[in-house]
């Protein structure tokens, strides 16, 4: 049996600790994705859930608890093997898309390959293919401001995917988009996982794109619990 795409253990997280207006977001956190599964994080504005992602992701450090990626224990990492396991295992999205605005579709989604030792050749050639599986090949060429919203996302979601990661991590991955588009762009977030079979923890506030999921959570006053 393999390890889990994602193991959280007793993960607190405050901020300004110890002083008169410390703020704890998470209050020991248990939380596994195993692997090729699809969870909804189901949580209201300011919850925790951005916060309870970055640690997810290795983009913050937990007050205590453990993080494992793929069966590896992260605790007390170096900064260089957080950035290899971070870059080669998770990727991320956001709400917004973050496009770099200078480079095409295409090349967006190449350079971080690049970044990871991959051929420029073998780079365009996964990069086409992403665009393909989620029917914006033919827009490969243009720049993020020549694409509509729903379309600068998915080339999001692609570039999210380009190394191949393990774990997907996504923060209102369609909360940026009206109710017809984010139905569309997220039916090719699921194709694209669901064809990749990587595992995915995917925040939302929409319980009817939460309920096309494998399994909902809830986080509120910084606990989690079953949907």
């Amino acid at each position: 049996m393999s390890d889990p795409s994602l193991s959280l253990s007793g993960i607190t997280k405050a901020y300004n600790a110890g002083k008169p207006n410390e703020v704890t977001v998470l209050r020991g956190i248990d939380l596994t994705v195993a692997e090729g599964e699809v969870v909804a994080l189901v949580a209201p504005s300011g919850a925790g859930k951005s916060t309870l992602l970055h640690i997810a992701g290795l983009l913050d450090t937990p007050d205590a608890g453990q993080v494992h990626i793929a069966g590896t224990d992260m605790t007390g990492q170096s900064d260089r093997k957080r950035t290899a396991v971070r870059r080669q295992d998770v990727g991320f999205i956001y709400q917004f898309h973050h496009l770099l605005p200078e480079f095409t579709a295409l090349e967006n989604i190449v350079l971080p390959q690049l970044a990871n030792g991959v051929s420029k050749a073998e780079a365009e050639a996964r990069a086409q293919k992403l665009l393909s599986d989620v029917g914006i090949a033919p827009r490969a060429g243009h720049r993020p401001a020549a694409l509509s919203g729903g379309e600068q996302q998915r080339v999001a979601f692609c570039r999210a995917l380009a190394n191949t990661p393990r774990l997907l991590l996504a923060d209102e991955p369609t909360g940026n988009l009206d109710p017809k588009t984010s139905d569309t762009v997220f039916a090719a977030l699921m194709t694209l996982v669901r064809a990749t079979g990587l595992s995915a923890l995917i925040a939302t506030h929409n319980l009817e794109l939460a309920g096309r999921m494998d399994r909902q959570i809830r986080l509120d006053l910084g606990q989690l619990a079953s949907e």
